[in-house]
């Protein structure tokens, strides 16, 4: 079994493979791993990789693992990371703009803040935030910063507020959460690739093994439905035709037609989980 984040869902993964099986932790933040590391010291039968799920392939080819029962990705930020205040990847409180889940990664958020175009800063909060305002922000962006570097979260905290009319904010959700979401997913690239890592995966998998993914935004979620839908194959044929002759390859088939989102008790207990929806697939 592989789990890629979702620290949250490894003690439980773990507890069940103890005594027959093998969890393979993969994670891009090392201060996650070292959580993990306490959290699961009680158990032997677990492997502990810093790394990337886009590098999957890779990944279990070092390890000698040709293919793996199961695939878990829990996708973008963790609880953990979240809650790290120093990290910079939360819009409450003040911290160095930062957003890195690989802390020897080089580029951050104080770069794409204070070197990106105007054009490139207003794309991507368009395009991962969908921020109808992006414009107006990234203009606001680029005026300050000619007299000073950004350098805290609370200073584009105050910078996007400024920048979107009082009239329009929704009251249950912050002004920045769309920007902040934008420029974690550019400096972490978790849109990109996205989708071939969903393809990669089901290549991992035995026969019969399933790819369990849990996504937080409509990008991440429709990357992975494409992959699924590419994955179990469609006949291309035209109606009229009376059997298939495109020779459509299949690699599975979609066990969850409809994502399955998280129950009310789960929601009250952490609200997080709001946005959660996770898809299935089962390899052929």
């Amino acid at each position: 079994m592989v789990l890629c984040g979702g620290a949250g869902h490894s003690y439980e993964i773990a507890s069940r493979l103890s005594k027959n099986g093998l969890l393979i932790g993969i994670d891009r933040d090392i201060e996650a791993i070292s959580v993990a590391k306490e959290k699961l010291k009680k158990f032997e039968s677990v492997i502990y990789y810093h790394g990337n799920h886009d590098d999957i392939e890779n990944i279990l080819k070092e390890l000698k693992i040709e293919q793996v029962d199961g695939i878990l990705l829990d996708l973008g930020v963790s609880s953990y990371q979240l809650d790290e205040r120093n990290r910079g990847f939360s819009y409450i409180g003040d911290a160095e703009l930062d957003m890195r889940m690989d802390s020897t990664q080089s580029l951050n958020a104080k770069e794409v803040v204070n070197t990106y175009t105007e054009d490139e800063l207003s794309r991507i909060f368009f395009e991962y935030g969908e921020e109808k305002f992006s414009k107006n922000i990234a203009r606001k962006i680029c005026e300050y910063r000619k007299d000073k570097e950004i350098k805290t979260t609370k200073e584009l905290v105050n910078l996007i507020e400024m920048s979107i009319p009082r009239w329009s904010r929704n009251k249950e959700s912050h002004p920045a959460k769309r920007v902040f979401q934008a420029i974690r997913i550019e400096v972490n690239n978790e849109i990109k690739p996205l989708y071939d890592t969903v393809r990669n995966s089901i290549r991992c998998l035995k026969p019969g093994g399933r790819l369990c993914i849990i996504t937080f935004h409509s990008l991440e979620d429709r990357a992975v439905k494409n992959a699924y839908i590419d994955s179990e194959g469609r006949c291309t044929c035209p109606p009229e035709l009376p059997y298939c002759v495109c020779n459509y390859i299949s690699e599975g088939k979609i066990i969850t037609k409809k994502p399955i989102y998280p129950s009310d008790e789960e929601q009250e207990r952490n609200s997080r989980s709001k946005s959660a929806k996770l898809r299935i697939f089962e390899k052929k």
